[in-house]
């Protein structure tokens, strides 16, 4: 059994101390690292850490390791580090590697899931399709790529996370402004697949068997959402469709994931497109090897009246089996943006919905602009009510001015 748990950046998203907080209730050392000042903490944070370490700038690698070699030398071995965080994926695996930390990923090994060009390889050796791409270079041979494609072709940070710093290329014009532009990093270019994404998301144990599944359904895509400052709305399936375990099941087993969550997404094809597939198949997109973003533990559980929390440290403390969960709802975010004046109040929303919603909350600056500035989180026995739910949520008196 492990004992001595590192949480990397347990304040942000603001539901992640429930990560510690499970470790410790087991009798483990929920030990934290982050930038917050101490006496700022809620009593609900301090609560679910064995101890805090400040540090000033996680950016720096010399603060993290002397942080982490305290917990060492103060609690002995380091059995288990992680943040959960995408954005810490490649800090997590460099601390595991100087500190020879047995479980996780390592810092060499971390690149096959945190690179979108590595992605593709490893999607391919599951089964799955993959839309074309290409790394950019140059002008020239960026017009080479799209005579094969066609325009639009999408562009984005090869290191990226989400939907940052991507958008669509619909034109000569366009894709010759993007190789005048100053960017400091690898981009990748993809040809465009016109569908709506659909996720196959979980949990593994350290042997690599998938212990929890679930999967999700995104209407519009994220880029749109950032870019056009779209309302952001999706939900949990009662049922995984077959095709989807079936493929997701292959493509964990390809990635070789052990000891982590893990998220994965798809395109549903909206029509044919030739070279790439028919209709309604699955064209994989990315991966990421961390859970679903915001809320989405909290909306796992609220499927099923289960605690991915505590799946995830009896996961990592004890290597836990399988998890026979049945989902009972399908449950919704419906993310709402200040821009907009709503016809329904807050009071009306709970006098209708009230015993369905699970959560209401303003989303965190930094997620806001993918996820928007207040969210409903609820549940439903049935896809009508989610749409009927999303109608009355989104229903509108105009623009504010």
């Amino acid at each position: 059994m492990f004992n001595n748990f590192v949480f990397i950046s347990p304040t942000f998203p603001p539901n992640y101390y429930q990560f510690p907080e499970r470790w410790k209730r087991m009798g483990g050392n929920a030990l934290c690292i982050g930038e917050d000042n101490y006496d700022s903490l809620s009593d609900e944070f301090k609560n679910a850490c064995s101890e805090y370490y400040q540090v000033f700038n996680m950016h720096d690698y010399d603060e993290m390791y002397r942080a982490v070699a305290w917990f060492a030398h103060k609690y002995g071995r380091i059995d288990w580090l992680e943040s959960n965080n995408e954005y810490w994926l490649e800090l997590d695996a460099k601390l595991r590697s100087d500190f020879n930390i047995m479980t996780g990923e390592k810092e060499h090994d971390v690149y096959r899931f945190r690179l979108k060009s590595n992605m593709k390889a490893y999607y391919k050796k599951a089964g799955a399709k993959v839309a074309r791409f290409h790394l950019t270079t140059t002008l020239e041979e960026g017009l080479a790529f799209i005579k094969e494609v066609g325009y639009p072709v999408i562009v984005k940070p090869d290191n990226g996370m989400g939907a940052n710093g991507t958008w669509k290329i619909k034109n000569e014009e366009e894709l010759k402004a993007f190789y005048e532009m100053d960017l400091d990093t690898q981009y990748i270019m993809e040809e465009y697949v016109s569908g709506h994404i659909v996720s196959f998301d979980g949990i593994t144990n350290q042997n690599g068997k998938i212990i929890y599944k679930t999967s999700h359904v995104f209407p519009d895509p994220i880029m749109d959402i950032v870019n056009n400052k779209d309302e952001c709305f999706y939900y949990s399936e009662i049922d995984i469709p077959e095709d989807l375990n079936e493929l997701g099941e292959r493509v964990i087993k390809a990635f070789n994931i052990k000891g982590r969550f893990f998220h994965t997404e798809y395109f549903r094809l909206a029509e044919d497109k030739q070279g790439l597939g028919k209709k309604n198949e699955l064209i994989a997109l990315e991966v990421n090897m961390r859970p679903p973003g915001g809320y989405t533990p909290d909306m796992m559980n609220f499927a099923s009246d289960i605690d991915v929390y505590d799946i995830y440290a009896k996961m990592a403390m004890l290597n836990s089996d399988y998890y026979d969960i049945k989902k009972k709802y399908y449950c919704v975010y419906t993310g709402k943006r200040d821009q907009f004046t709503y016809k329904n109040t807050d009071e009306m929303i709970n006098k209708k919905f009230g015993e369905a919603i699970m959560m209401h909350d303003r989303m965190p600056d930094i997620l806001a602009e993918a996820m928007g500035n207040e969210f409903y989180i609820a549940r439903f026995k049935s896809l009508k009510e989610v749409e009927d739910f999303m109608r009355y949520i989104y229903a509108k008196k105009g623009k504010k001015k």
